[in-house]
């Protein structure tokens, strides 16, 4: 039997579309669906690809949203096969973008197809919105492309976003959130002086060390029931000029909150400088708010997701924010409901990317699931 799905996706996969390249895979897509009567409104920002599908102009407008971006693959030695000539071996798809996130598009247009191809008739409208900027800076794809949905006045009622979520087994995770990322860089200025008069210099290593681990010991907030607490870590910690005898003039420490809709970027900062202060540092903080905490209950949407899931594959999904962000970010501030569900993610941006073979199939599965459950059988009078 021919896998249609399995066959978009290695055609998406030979693409060599590194961030912020789209290498023709928006194009290729645009092509595909054009003979189902999409329209397609191609906005480049900066040197950006996005696209924006769609078909039908009544509500409810459900919407796929994914990135044709792939992150770069490093060395080629390191990999089994070459990363941009996808590969099946022992039942597994290897190959740069298998899981992150090609074959969810290819998954999106097979789903299409096969739901037309049911209901031609169907009420509502689906479009996909696609982006080469999701691995990148993020900062003209996803979002340039909401900013000009709403200036046009397009209204989004359901998105499904194809990011690999899926843990253990397809379908056994989806998302119906994300937390927040709040980034800071943090500089505590000292006096710099030799090791041997410490009463002539002032030691910002050992001033800010305290002040840093009573931050890294708050509790910020408590878990919900659905979200985890706010986690706070420090990734870099930078001081001295590399001689044993000179105490060094200033830190700079990199830290980030990962944090829930329990707290707030300003409830955070606050709190941050609040401490420092406490411990009478000469500082100032660069503060870098990544992404908003976002989260769709549990209803119309959620529920679609989670049933499609268990129709197809037997399961009942966890239903799950923790992990990092998404363009999901962005959508939301657009679409009051949006729902992440994709393949496995156990091999995401690593050498030899790869997903189940036998996954493929049910994934598009899935995805014409959502779209019954969703549209009306017939265009509404």
């Amino acid at each position: 039997m021919t896998n249609p799905t399995l066959d978009l996706a290695l055609q998406l996969m030979r693409i060599p579309s590194v961030t912020p390249q789209d290498g023709g895979c928006q194009a290729l897509i645009a092509q595909r669906l054009a003979p189902l009567g999409f329209v397609a409104q191609e906005l480049v920002f900066g040197e950006v690809r996005n696209l924006w599908l769609r078909r039908g102009s009544q509500a409810p407008l459900v919407v796929f949203a994914g990135h044709t971006d792939v992150v770069p693959p490093g060395p080629e030695a390191g990999w089994d096969s070459p990363p941009f000539q996808p590969e099946i071996r022992g039942g597994w798809l290897y190959g740069r973008g298998a899981a992150d996130m090609k074959t969810s598009l290819a998954a999106f247009v097979t789903a299409i197809e096969g739901f037309l191809r049911e209901r031609p008739d169907a009420g509502g409208s689906i479009a996909l919105l696609l982006t080469s900027d999701e691995e990148g800076p993020a900062v003209d794809g996803t979002a340039r492309v909401v900013e000009w949905l709403r200036q046009h006045d397009q209204v989004l009622d359901y998105c499904i976003v194809g990011e690999p979520t899926s843990v253990h087994r397809l379908g056994d995770t989806v998302k119906n959130g994300r937390r927040g990322s709040l980034s800071g860089r943090l500089t505590v200025r000292g006096i710099q002086g030799h090791v041997a008069y410490p009463h002539l210099a002032r030691n910002p290593i050992h001033q800010a060390v305290p002040a840093l681990a009573e931050l890294a010991a708050t509790a910020w907030d408590e878990a919900n029931d659905d979200f985890p607490a706010t986690t706070f870590q420090i990734s870099n910690l930078q001081s001295g000029t590399g001689a044993g005898n000179v105490i060094p003039g200033e830190l700079t420490a990199w830290f980030n909150f990962r944090f829930s809709t329990a707290s707030t970027e300003a409830s955070l900062r606050q709190r941050t400088e609040a401490v420092l202060a406490h411990h009478g540092l000469d500082f100032d903080i660069q503060w870098d708010l990544g992404a908003r905490p976002f989260l769709t209950p549990r209803g119309t949407l959620v529920n679609a997701v989670s049933d499609a899931v268990r129709s197809v594959t037997g399961l009942m999904p966890e239903v799950s924010t923790t992990g990092g962000t998404s363009d999901g970010r962005f959508i939301t501030t657009l679409c009051p409901q949006v729902v992440e569900l994709g393949p496995c993610n156990a091999t995401i941006h690593q050498r030899n990317e790869c997903i189940a073979v036998g996954d493929v199939a049910p994934l598009s599965a899935i995805y014409q699931n959502i779209l019954q459950r969703l549209l009306p059988a017939e265009p509404r009078p």
